[in-house]
């Protein structure tokens, strides 16, 4: 009898074991990177690709715009995408988001964008080692650099408000354009996000 106890004690610590294995198992998919996917709530790509093409849409929508196609021929206007600050408690992966806003004024095609001053480190050091080992016939030329006429920047806000398993996020955007030849703000734009989060009752 005793025995038969302990066959049956062992079975169901076998069985408890191999059910904790089971839970602790990983699973991985591969999703559409466009896909709509919120889990935490948290500023996530998704984010940063709707607010760059809504912020880059109100600014190529804009007076400034048009003005400057009308004062210089349809000639597209030089802009440089600096920094957006993060201002917000959470992690933001701003550098993503500073990509993406470059992305959507390029695929406008209604405006250049010129490299930043790290990017620009970098060609120059090429364009300058170019010089002494590359041909005549190949070589990029010095001091042709487009220099930009406009500075896009901003930065990102957050308020989060939370009652028991329910949270409201809101996410503000603030970008502004600046001629950088007289510090005057042509175009300053603005978008929201407002996110509701419930988190369910674990069932037994």
């Amino acid at each position: 009898m005793t025995r038969i106890r302990t066959y049956l004690t062992l079975a169901l610590v076998g069985a408890a074991l191999l059910t904790v294995s089971a839970c602790g198992i990983k699973r991985v998919s591969r999703v559409d990177p466009n896909s709509v996917t919120d889990l935490s709530g948290n500023w996530n790509d998704t984010d940063s690709r709707l607010v760059a093409n809504e912020l880059i849409g109100q600014s190529l929508n804009a007076q400034w715009s048009r003005d400057w196609s009308m004062a210089n021929g349809g000639t597209p206007p030089t802009v440089i995408v600096g920094d957006f600050r993060n201002r917000t408690m959470e992690h933001i992966a701003v550098g993503t988001f500073v990509r993406d806003l470059e992305r959507a004024y390029v695929q406008s095609g209604s405006v250049r964008v010129v490299a930043s001053a790290m990017e620009r480190d970098e060609v120059r050091a090429e364009r300058a080692d170019q010089q002494t080992n590359a041909s005549a016939e190949t070589r990029a030329r010095l001091a042709r650099e487009q220099g930009a006429r406009f500075m896009l920047q901003g930065d990102v806000q957050a308020i989060e408000d939370s009652e028991g398993r329910e949270k409201i996020v809101f996410y503000q955007v603030d970008a502004t354009l600046i001629d950088l030849e007289s510090n005057t703000k042509v175009w300053v734009g603005q978008h929201k996000i407002k996110k509701y989060v419930q988190r369910r009752r674990l069932t037994p």
